[in-house]
C-alpha cells in the first residue's frame, strides 16, 4: 500500500487498514501504546522524552495541525490514513499535497511486522546485514567467510558472492562505499580488505577471480595479527575509512593516498563501534568496553588522543553506536541491557564520574546479566533516554534509528540475544513491536530506507525480511530515484 501526495489511488486501502493492528491508539498526551507483542511489556509508566528531540521528531513525523484537528484547539494523534487523504483532497493544509512530515505520519504507522519471508539460509552464523543507502542492494556477512550482495530490485538475486580473504574468526563488519562501487570488510585482523562491488563477476574469490586489496591498519612494529577490527565505516565522500579496534584505538585510512592517516588511542578497552556523526566527516563517535561514548573533532585536537567530549551513563561496555545524522544525537547499545539516546551538547570534557565498585563479576559472552545489576543506576547518567526490553549478550548486538524518509526517525530498533527484533518509540520509550522468528541471537538488522521492509539476520543462518503488506506475494519494489518518489508520494 502506497501513499500518494497528489491524489493517486491508494491500492488495497481497505485491506491494509483491516490488517493494521499496531499502535492504533498512540496519543501524544501519554496514553498507552498497544504493542504487537505483549510478552515483554513493562508495568512501569511510560516516561516521555523531555528534550528538543521530541519536538524534532514530531516535526518530522507529525501531520499538519489542520489534518489532526478534531475541534478548534484540540488535536488527536495519530490521524487515520482515510482522514489524512480526505483532508488533502479538501486542501485543509492549503498546500494541495502532503508534506514530507504528513507522508511520514502515514507511513510510520505501517510497521514491517508481517512475515517473515526467507531471503537466504546459510550454514554459518550471520554477523552483518545492511541495506545500501538507496535500498537497491543488501549486504550480509557470515562467519563462514561468505559475504553476499543481493540485488533487491531483481528479486533478491545474489549479485556477488564474496569469499573473504585471510579471515580471522568471522566477518566483524562491512561497509559499502557511497557510490556502491566498493565494499570493505573487516575481521579480527589489522588488515581490512576492499572489493570491487560493481564488477560483473558474481563469484569473488580473493586473488583468484578478483583482487581483494588489503588496507593495512597496523604500524611497522605491530605483528600481523596484533589486533582485530570490530567496526569499519566509509566516510560520506568515500575517501576515507574509519575503524575501531581491539587495541583501544580509532584508525582513519586515506584511500586516495593509500595509507593510514590517523590513529587515536581513544579508550582504555576495546573500541567496538565507530561512525561519522554527519556528512561533514569532521566528527567521529566511538563506543568502547570502557563504558564511554566519546566524540572526536578532527578539526581541533587540543591534545593528542583527547576527545572533544565524553558521554557517561552506561554501566557496561558499548556494543554499537548509530548517529541520527545531524551531528547532535546518537544512540548506543550497551551490555547493561539498554539502549541510550544522547545529545552531544550535554557531554563532559572528560570522564569525571565513576559508577563505583561492582559487587558482581560476569562475562556477557556466556553469562546472563546479573539480576542485582538491573537495578543499579549510573550516578552521572548524561543520556537523554534509556530503552529496555531486549538483551545484549553473546555478541555485539546492533541498534539503529528508523529511516528518516519514511518514519521521520521516530523509532529505534535493535537485534537481541533472545532471537527477536525490538522496535521502540523514540519519544515514549514504549516497545511497539517484537519480531519473532529466529532460533539464535539476532546480531544485526536493517530497515529499508524508503519502504516498510526490515531484514534481520541471525546466528541460525537465516536472513529474512519483514514487511507491512501481508497475505500474498511481497510487492516488487523499485529503488530508482524517480520511481521511488512516485510510489511513496
Amino acid at each position: 500500500m502506497y501513499v500518494t501526495a497528489s491524489g493517486a489511488t491508494v491500492n488495497e486501502m481497505g485491506y491494509a487498514m483491516s490488517r493494521l493492528n499496531i499502535d492504533a491508539d498512540l496519543r501524544d498526551g501519554g496514553k498507552t501504546i498497544h504493542e504487537v507483542s505483549h510478552s515483554q511489556r513493562s508495568n512501569k509508566p511510560l516516561k516521555y522524552v523531555d528534550n528538543e528531540i521530541s519536538q524534532l521528531t514530531r516535526l518530522q513525523s507529525g501531520p499538519h495541525e489542520l489534518l489532526s484537528q478534531v475541534t478548534p484547539g484540540r488535536r488527536e494523534l495519530p490521524v487515520s490514513t482515510v482522514k489524512m487523504l480526505a483532508g488533502r483532497e479538501c486542501n485543509y493544509s492549503g498546500r494541495g499535497r502532503f508534506s514530507s512530515a504528513d507522508c511520514c505520519h502515514v507511513l510510520s504507522r505501517y510497521l514491517p511486522v508481517n512475515g517473515p519471508w526467507l531471503v537466504d539460509q546459510m550454514n554459518s552464523r550471520a554477523y552483518v546485514s545492511q541495506f545500501s543507502a538507496d535500498g537497491s542492494l543488501f549486504i550480509a556477512g557470515f562467519q563462514g567467510s561468505h559475504i553476499r550482495i543481493y540485488n533487491v530490485d531483481q528479486g533478491w538475486k545474489v549479485q556477488k558472492n564474496i569469499l573473504a580473504k585471510s579471515l580471522q574468526w568471522t566477518v566483524t563488519d562491512t561497509s559499502l562505499s557511497p557510490d556502491q562501487r566498493h565494499l570493505v570488510y573487516a575481521s579480527m585482523s589489522p588488515i581490512v580488505h576492499i572489493v570491487n562491488a560493481g564488477s560483473p563477476e558474481t563469484e569473488s574469490l580473493a586473488n583468484i577471480t578478483e583482487i581483494h586489496e588489503g588496507l593495512d591498519f597496523s604500524s611497522d612494529d605491530d605483528g600481523e595479527y596484533s589486533f582485530g577490527i570490530f567496526s569499519v565505516k566509509f566516510s560520506t565522500d568515500g575517501r576515507e575509512v574509519v575503524a575501531g579496534s581491539s587495541d583501544d584505538s580509532i584508525y582513519v585510512y586515506d584511500l586516495e593516498a593509500n595509507k593510514l592517516s590517523l590513529r587515536i588511542l581513544a579508550h582504555t578497552s576495546d573500541v567496538n563501534t565507530v561512525c561519522f556523526a554527519d556528512e561533514s566527516g569532521h566528527l567521529i563517535y566511538s563506543g568502547s568496553d570502557d563504558t564511554f561514548c566519546k566524540v572526536w573533532d578532527r578539526r581541533c585536537f587540543v591534545a593528542r588522543d583527547k576527545p572533544a567530549g565524553v558521554l557517561m551513563g552506561h554501566l557496561e561496555g558499548i556494543t554499537f553506536i548509530d548517529s541520527r545524522g545531524d551531528g547532535r544525537y546518537l544512540i548506543s547499545n550497551g551490555k547493561d541491557q539498554s539502549i541510550k539516546l544522547w545529545d552531544i551538547r550535554g557531554m563532559s570534557s572528560n570522564a569525571t564520574c565513576n559508577p563505583g565498585f561492582k559487587s558482581y563479576e560476569w562475562d556477557y559472552r556466556w553469562m546472563d546479566y546479573p539480576p542485582q545489576a538491573k537495578e543499579v543506576k549510573h550516578p552521572c547518567d548524561q543520556s537523554v533516554a534509556t530503552y529496555r526490553g531486549h538483551s545484549v549478550l553473546g555478541t555485539l548486538i546492533r541498534c539503529y534509528f528508523s529511516p528518516a524518509y519514511s518514519t521521520g526517525q521516530k523509532y529505534i530498533y535493535t537485534g537481541s540475544h533472545n532471537s527477536c527484533v525490538y522496535i521502540y518509540d523514540l519519544v515514549s520509550g514504549a516497545q511497539v513491536a517484537t519480531l519473532k522468528h529466529h532460533k539464535s541471537p539476532v546480531r544485526d538488522c536493517s530497515w529499508h530506507p524508503y519502504y516498510p521492509m526490515l531484514v534481520s539476520s541471525s546466528w541460525d543462518g537465516d536472513v529474512v525480511k519483514w514487511e507491512f503488506p501481508g497475505g500474498g506475494e511481497a510487492p516488487a519494489y523499485s529503488s530508482r530515484k524517480g520511481d521511488r518518489r512516485r510510489h511513496i508520494y
